[in-house]
């Protein structure tokens, strides 16, 4: 509905700036700096999303002539090509705030038929018809909230969030890996098979750890999974790591770590090294004990393609650990919450989420 390209600029930058405000003081929680870098990443962070708006905005067209209904065409598929461009990599790698976000809230339980449902409903909200798509889906949001339930935790599993702040991870000592292991075996219940920890609750992943956990776990059936840092002299693999007292390895390597603060690709094109690698399209879901998991690392809860990836080879469960220290004051993990709650919701699948905050 936008009369000109700018007020098209515009109205998308309204929307992308107000759904990721956090961003600004999350910066300068991470970087103990003042709020100029944060303004100026989240203006940056903006440009994919406000620049593909522009770029694909077309001017309404007016009448019922052969020519208007085939611009009115052009425009849904200008939509539609606006929303895969920011759903998948490169631009999808900001792509955080995308509408399809949304399903899960209006249609919860439909699967694949509700993100076609999705897509068709917001297409045609550009298209001359947009008022009855819009009672159409304001309908379905009622029905939705009338009947809303939260999703379940899987059967056996337990998580632990953690309130450790900026020293998660960083503590190796053999005191704190004693003292979460403790809190861990406190936390199991008769019935618990797995507990999750946030990430990078374990700091450094090495053979030490491993064994000093593995021993913690004796005499006991649990499995517990967590985060943590496996490095080598080119950079580091964000992982959650699955340990029981049989066995300890790296279960899943996350796909997109955060741009600029984890992941920094500049540094291997310049031979530097360092940074967080990105696993783009890698272990979109992993097994553990029978079961098939879906894991949705902090970032990659607020993006499209890592939860439309891992939903492709259909998982039994959800699992979605974080390290929020540096979103306090924000509304980042809430966000990240409720995004993941709707995706579990769109696929009836249960979820179990840890957070250190």
């Amino acid at each position: 509905m936008s009369p000109a390209r700018l007020t098209a600029l515009l109205v998308s930058a309204g929307y992308f700036l107000g759904a990721s405000r956090g961003l600004p003081q999350g910066v300068a929680n991470f970087y103990a700096a003042d709020l100029w870098p944060g303004l100026l990443l989240w203006t940056a962070a903006s440009l994919s999303f406000t620049g593909v708006h522009a770029a694909l905005w077309k001017r309404r067209p007016e009448g019922k002539s052969p020519g208007v209904c085939r611009t009115g065409m052009a425009m849904v598929a200008r939509y539609l090509a606006a929303a895969m461009l920011l759903g998948l990599p490169p631009l999808g790698i900001t792509g955080w705030a995308h509408p399809l976000t949304a399903t899960g809230v209006l249609f919860p339980g439909w699967g694949w038929w509700g993100l076609v449902a999705m897509t068709a409903g917001l297409a045609m909200m550009t298209s001359r018809y947009w008022p009855a798509v819009a009672i159409a889906l304001g309908g379905f949001w009622l029905w939705s909230a009338a009947m809303w339930t939260s999703p379940n935790l899987p059967e056996g599993w337990k998580s632990v969030d953690l309130e450790h702040g900026a020293s998660l991870g960083r503590d190796g000592s053999l005191d704190y890996h004693r003292d979460l292991i403790a809190t861990v075996r406190a936390a199991a219940g008769e019935k618990t098979r797995f507990i999750v920890l946030p990430e990078s609750a374990l700091g450094f992943w090495t053979p030490t750890v491993a064994r000093l956990w593995q021993q913690g776990l004796r005499a006991s059936e649990l499995t517990v999974i967590a985060g943590a840092a496996v490095i080598d002299p080119g950079g580091y693999d964000n992982v959650m790591v699955a340990i029981s007292a049989d066995e300890a390895r790296i279960l899943y390597r996350q796909r997109m770590p955060i741009p600029v603060s984890m992941w920094q690709p500049w540094r291997a094109w310049t031979g530097q090294g360092g940074g967080a690698r990105a696993n783009l399209f890698g272990n979109p879901v992993v097994q553990s004990d029978g079961q098939k998991l879906g894991v949705l690392i902090c970032y990659e809860q607020l993006l499209l393609w890592p939860v439309l990836q891992s939903m492709l080879h259909s998982p039994t469960a959800i699992v979605a650990p974080g390290n929020g220290w540096w979103t306090a004051g924000t509304s980042i993990v809430a966000i990240q919450n409720v995004s993941v709650t709707a995706w579990a919701k769109l696929f009836g699948l249960p979820v179990v989420t840890a957070f250190n905050r």
